[in-house]
């Protein structure tokens, strides 16, 4: 099977789910995830981590799947959340306020890594593509869990 090109929709649903059945078969060995080095002193002991606010973000939660890390903007690879600058609607509005919320809670309960997402690095917005994860565990698939996120499956989908 071509994961790189496939010819239809279908055959690109196919490949998302073999690539998150992939993904999450191996994730909590750690065989396609290496720690970030250039981020990993982020988990050291900081003030809370907030939600951003003004122009300078140093250390701060843009929404539920973004946030800043020591200067460097971070999208968290493994989830897709609702739009909090630009909802298309009042629940998407509601539920990426709970997600970004959330998130913010999940981030000051503790340490935790960031890990590289396999095959690419940045965003066509030039942020890291990164996988938090505390105990063998990824947030995201803690907010997954919770209804705040989905699991990402190469493309946004609506939330209204």
């Amino acid at each position: 099977m071509n994961l790189h090109r496939p010819k239809s929709w279908q055959s690109r649903l196919l490949a998302n789910v073999v690539l998150v059945a992939l993904v999450s078969s191996t994730f909590a060995s750690g065989l396609l995830f290496a720690p970030d080095t250039v981020t990993a002193a982020a988990t050291k002991s900081f003030p809370p981590m907030r939600k951003c606010a003004g122009g300078h973000r140093q250390r701060c939660v843009v929404d539920g799947d973004t946030l800043w890390i020591d200067g460097q903007k971070i999208r968290i690879a493994d989830i897709d959340t609702p739009e909090i600058s630009e909802p298309k609607c009042a629940s998407e509005l509601a539920l990426g306020n709970q997600a970004t919320q959330r998130l913010i809670e999940l981030i000051n309960e503790g340490p935790f890594d960031l890990m590289a997402w396999p095959g690419r690095d940045e965003d066509r917005y030039g942020r890291k593509l990164r996988v938090l994860m505390r105990d063998g565990r990824s947030l995201g698939d803690i907010l997954v869990s919770e209804g705040l996120a989905r699991t990402w499956s190469g493309r946004r989908e609506p939330w209204c």
